[in-house]
Parts: structure tokens; C-alpha cells; sequence
């Protein structure tokens, strides 16, 4: 038996008969610090719909939901995690913010940056030994040619997004598309991934079209009227076609095409039916706590990029509390090896694959009220994980991690 002469050995008694892992708070040493990065934009870019502006801490937002859940797990394990938020103005260089949060012993940093920004980034924190988690880029080269070994992907590639949508649709035997792309470059790569996608699941795209910037204000009465005028005419004459699928991630046509193209036909792609990683409306799985935690917290909805960086700072706090560690060295490797697992409110755990650092997970279908399906649908089948029919898969991979 233990016996105890003062409060304090009966605290230290009981500590030592509890052969668990809590830590008794009284006696424990200083909790051990894990610090996060949270690399992103300063400010945000407005969108098309008054009633989608995103908020001035969309992405950062989740980030801090995360660090809190790691918090309560971690005062259990004698953890602390903290955020260390910078934000980039335009001509800011992303490698020398990387080199200042290493200074300050910042070893894993969340990023919500375009595609070059990133790799600067990652080059940076190789030579500082930090760990980026990729929350923002969708470009599937950054997991493929341009793949680096410091980079991990928690949000999904565009390859995945058109998949997803081109998995429901063939399953909805809506076989032939009408492709409309924008002019920009981002709205060719996303054509590029849907006709991937058709290729892949056997769907026929009858045609395409591209829709010309020509520049102008589309929320003036001026160019809102311009819009509904030329959308029935641009759709005129089109091949016979299932469904509409725009690729408009520029944001400059797409959300004008529902009722007002030319044949009554469904849209899918940047509007109407959309793949994303998360969606206000989704409440299965348990998701509905974690919607109404984030909204107290924040006063507003949880958007796919919240979702995003909240898995990835969740990552961190995953790993290591399964390892009981703080150390980089030992998160990063089981980051990254096959007993890694999220549960993150999809139905099934997320895990990492190892060909490309990609992080698996369902995709959600939204039409921006509800969520109207879950891929991967059923059927479409892998000899490894379902959710390897999303995206590029091990045997078509361009990565050589380094």
C-alpha cells in the first residue's frame, strides 16, 4: 500500500497507483509545446455570389477549431499546441515567412497558397526541417511532377473533384456531356481533369465550349442583364447532351447557367452540382457536432477550406498523440506510415497515400443546400481502397518523392 502523510503524497499516491496514461496535473512537468504554422493570404478573394463572400478568416478559422480539439486531448497527454498565424500581401515571399516561423520553432506549417507559392514554401522549410500540409492548391502537379517529400495533401486535387462528380453521373446513367470552360488557366486544368474523368468512367463529351472573359463588372444591372441575354444563346444548338458541366474555377460564367441555358438540362462542375471536401449542408457521420461547434465559435458556416485546414491541423494532433511525442521526427514518420488514420466526419477514416503524400477521403456532392451524394459511389471498385477512384492512382503516378 501507499501511504501518504500530506496532500501532496496523496496526490503523488495516487498517480503512482494509476497505471494509465494521464499525466496527474499537479506534479507534471511543463506541458510539451507543439507549434503549427498557418501560412496563408492576406485578405480574400470576393466571389460572385453576394450571398458566398467568404470571411476574412476562412481556412484560419478551422486551423483554430483543430487547435482547441488537440488541446483537450493533449492535457490529457501533457500537450500544448499552439497557432502561429502569418499572413502574405501580395509580392510577400512565402520562403522567407517559412524561415521566420522555423525560427520560432514552428516544425509543421499549414498552407493555403497557389501552386508556385507553395513550392517556394516547401523548398524553404526542406532546408529548415519544417513539414508543410498543403490545405489550399488543388493542382494535381504538385502531387505528381512537382511532388516534393515535406509536402503533405490534405486538400483534394481537381483530379479527385472531377472524378467524384464523374463517378455520380455516369451512375445516374447521364453519359454525354456539354463541356463549357473559361478562358483562364485554372479553368483548363479543371477541363483537363473532367475529361479525364470521362475518359476514365465512360462517359462522351459531345462538346465543348469556351466561354470568353471579356472582362466587366457582372454585378452591375448592366452585366447581370448581359449575362442572362447571352447564356440561352451560348448554349443554342448544342449536340443532344444529359447534363451541363462547367469548369469555372476563375468564377466568371458559371453561376449564371442554372435556368438559363437554352435546353432544360441539369449543370454540374463549378455550378449547380459540385464536388467539394466539405459542405455546410452535410450533416451525416456526426458531422452535425463539429458544424455547431464551428459555428459558435465563428458566428457563420464551416466552408470546404475551414474543413481542410482543420483536418490538417487535426493531423498533427493525431499523430502525436498516437505517439505520445512531440518530437517532429517521430509525428512526421507516423504521419506517414500505413497506421495512420483521421476519423474527420465522412463515414470512413482518411489516410495518406504513400505514392504522392495525398490525403484519401470521400468527396462530397452539394447543389449549395444539400448534400446530394458521396463518392466514391457504390460500384466502382479498387483492389486497395475504394477511395483510390478518386484522383490519380499508384500504377499512373509522376511522383518521385524527394
Amino acid at each position: 500500500m501507499c501511504l501518504a502523510r500530506s496532500i501532496l503524497g496523496a496526490i503523488a499516491c495516487v498517480c503512482a497507483l494509476i497505471a494509465t496514461s494521464l499525466v496527474c496535473p499537479s506534479l507534471a512537468a511543463d506541458p510539451t509545446e507543439i507549434r503549427i504554422g498557418y501560412l496563408g493570404p492576406a485578405g480574400v478573394k470576393s466571389t460572385l455570389s453576394l450571398a458566398a463572400q467568404p470571411a476574412e478568416n476562412n481556412g484560419v478559422a478551422g486551423a483554430r477549431l483543430a487547435i482547441e480539439d488537440n488541446n483537450t486531448t493533449g492535457r490529457f497527454l501533457n500537450q500544448r499546441y499552439v497557432l502561429d498565424e502569418v499572413r502574405l500581401k501580395d509580392g510577400d515571399d512565402p520562403a522567407a515567412a517559412v524561415t521566420a516561423l522555423a525560427s520560432r520553432n514552428v516544425a509543421f506549417i499549414i498552407a493555403d497558397l497557389p501552386a508556385d507559392a507553395l513550392l517556394k514554401a516547401a523548398d524553404a522549410a526542406s532546408s529548415n526541417g519544417a513539414l508543410l500540409l498543403n490545405a489550399g492548391a488543388s493542382d494535381d502537379r504538385l502531387r505528381e511532377e512537382d511532388c516534393r517529400g515535406n509536402v503533405i495533401h490534405v486538400a483534394p486535387t481537381r483530379s479527385m473533384l472531377a472524378d467524384a462528380l464523374a463517378q455520380y453521373l455516369v451512375w445516374k446513367q447521364w453519359k454525354r456531356w456539354l463541356l463549357v470552360l473559361g478562358s483562364h488557366p485554372e479553368d483548363k486544368l479543371f477541363a483537363d481533369a473532367l475529361r479525364r474523368a470521362a475518359t476514365r468512367f465512360g462517359a462522351k463529351i459531345v462538346q465543348e465550349r469556351v466561354f470568353e472573359d471579356t472582362g466587366g463588372a457582372r454585378r452591375t444591372d448592366s452585366g447581370i442583364t448581359l449575362i442572362q441575354r447571352q447564356m440561352p444563346v451560348f448554349t443554342q444548338q448544342a449536340p443532344a447532351y444529359d447534363v451541363l458541366v462547367a469548369a469555372d474555377e476563375s468564377e466568371v460564367f458559371a453561376a449564371y447557367l442554372p435556368y438559363r441555358t437554352w435546353d432544360p438540362r441539369p449543370i454540374a462542375g463549378s455550378a449547380g452540382l459540385v464536388a467539394t471536401s466539405w459542405d455546410a449542408a452535410h450533416d451525416q457521420w456526426g458531422a452535425i457536432q463539429l458544424q455547431n461547434r464551428f459555428l459558435k465559435l465563428n458566428s457563420r458556416r464551416m466552408t470546404a477550406l475551414d474543413m481542410q485546414a482543420w483536418t490538417a491541423a487535426r493531423m498533427i494532433g493525431e499523430a502525436a498523440a498516437r505517439t505520445n511525442s512531440g518530437d517532429p521526427k517521430a509525428i512526421t514518420t507516423f504521419l506517414k506510415s500505413p497506421n495512420f488514420s483521421l476519423a474527420a466526419f465522412k463515414g470512413q477514416p482518411l489516410t495518406l497515400r504513400d505514392w504522392n503524400l495525398q490525403l484519401r477521403q470521400p468527396i462530397l456532392l452539394a447543389d449549395g443546400r444539400m448534400v446530394v451524394s458521396v463518392s466514391p459511389q457504390e460500384g466502382f471498385l479498387h483492389q486497395v481502397s475504394e477511395l483510390d477512384t478518386l484522383g490519380v492512382d499508384k500504377p499512373e503516378t509522376k511522383c518521385k518523392l524527394r
